[in-house]
């Protein structure tokens, strides 16, 4: 699917970004909106997008796992990441330090 494996871990943090943002955004725009402003909507939307972006993000944790041989702890760092608002900002600068590029 990816030629190298730079192009595989660019786009690990391409989607760690997007799920990133979208948690952000449904956690402090969406949600304040639908309980303070009764606007349900934008809970809707970011939700179902970020639901999908959660999904595609821990796909590719796996898949970098495998590629790169990470140990079980990192891989585990890579989910957690994942439901914390600011997580994979924080663990893509900490796993991108342990993973040798070719």
């Amino acid at each position: 699917m990816f030629e190298d494996n730079k192009k595989l871990f660019k786009a690990f943090h391409t989607i760690g970004i997007a799920e990133a943002l979208s948690f952000i955004l449904l956690m402090f725009i969406a949600m304040p909106l639908k309980y303070m402003l009764d606007m349900p909507m934008m809970v809707k939307v970011l939700g179902w997008a970020h639901g999908l972006l959660f999904v595609v993000y821990l796909f590719f944790v796996i898949q970098c796992a495998v590629v790169f041989r990470w140990s079980f702890f990192q891989s585990v760092l890579g989910f957690v990441a994942a439901v914390l608002p600011f997580g994979p900002f924080a663990y893509h600068g900490w796993i991108k330090k342990k993973t040798i590029l070719d």
